[in-house]
């Protein structure tokens, strides 16, 4: 009852209230050599697109977002920035270059964005299926509890192993998610975290650790099976078969 109550707040304090503005820090800076791919899987093409701006039109089509930032290989910054004006992707403010790590690529983005904005989306590039209604409903959860995350549940019994391969216990299934992206949370809570983490010297492969380093709750949104990260080779065809299916139902 406590938490409908919350929500019923937060609906309410949106209806009258600006709302957050929100930065996306998109992740494109990955080399996927999984993919077996030539050339970055982010610049690989997913019908008559490539990967990276099917996510970035997500964004620029959800209206919890205001503004972009595209993280990149530095050799890739004058190509992004042309592909920005190429597709439209007109709330793109920076294009910058990544760090050695994950966690270097998304400060690197997350200092590029603008003073004004209170809440940050940081996503994978490669999740090239996620919608904009999606990211609406990650950012709607983040704004009432200061820290959100797309995720899927788990639908097989989850076993842990012992160090020999045996079945130690099982984990109740319904407690179990996949984290994914967007992770949205309070560009505060952001800063305070980064700062931890490089006084503590700990290094984390996604943005809600750094949330659970400061003890800030992040609340799962679950955006479904589709939301998966391209990696290999057959998630490319699995991606445009969605796609494709999207764009029928777009039709009738």
């Amino acid at each position: 009852m406590k938490v409908l109550q919350r929500i019923n707040t937060v609906l309410h304090l949106k209806s009258i209230l600006p709302r957050p503005r929100t930065a996306a820090v998109i992740l494109a800076g990955g080399i996927g050599k999984r993919v077996g791919a030539k050339q970055p899987k982010q610049l690989l093409m997913i019908g008559d697109k490539p990967l990276w701006v099917h996510t970035a039109l997500a964004f620029q089509r959800c209206k919890a977002i205001d503004e972009i930032v595209l993280v990149v290989r530095k050799e890739d910054i004058a190509q992004m920035k042309m592909m920005c004006y190429t597709w439209k992707i007109k709330k793109c403010k920076a294009v910058v270059a990544g760090g050695a790590t994950r966690q270097e690529s998304a400060q690197n983005g997350f200092r590029a964005i603008t003073s004004k904005v209170a809440y940050v989306a940081f996503h994978d590039a490669a999740r090239c299926l996620i919608t904009p209604s999606q990211i609406r409903d990650v950012a709607v959860a983040a704004y009432a509890y200061g820290a959100a995350s797309a995720a899927t549940r788990v639908v097989d019994t989850v076993k842990v192993a012992n160090k020999y391969g045996f079945i130690d216990k099982t984990i109740p299934r319904e407690e179990v998610w996949l984290a994914a992206t967007p992770q949205i949370c309070n560009y505060v809570y952001y800063a305070a975290a980064l700062k931890m983490a490089e006084e503590q010297q700990v290094t984390v492969t996604d943005d809600n650790s750094l949330m659970e380093l400061i003890g800030q709750r992040v609340k799962l949104v679950d955006t479904g099976s589709d939301n998966f990260k391209i990696t290999l080779p057959s998630d490319l065809a699995r991606a445009e078969l969605i796609l494709r299916t999207r764009e029928l139902g777009h039709g009738h």
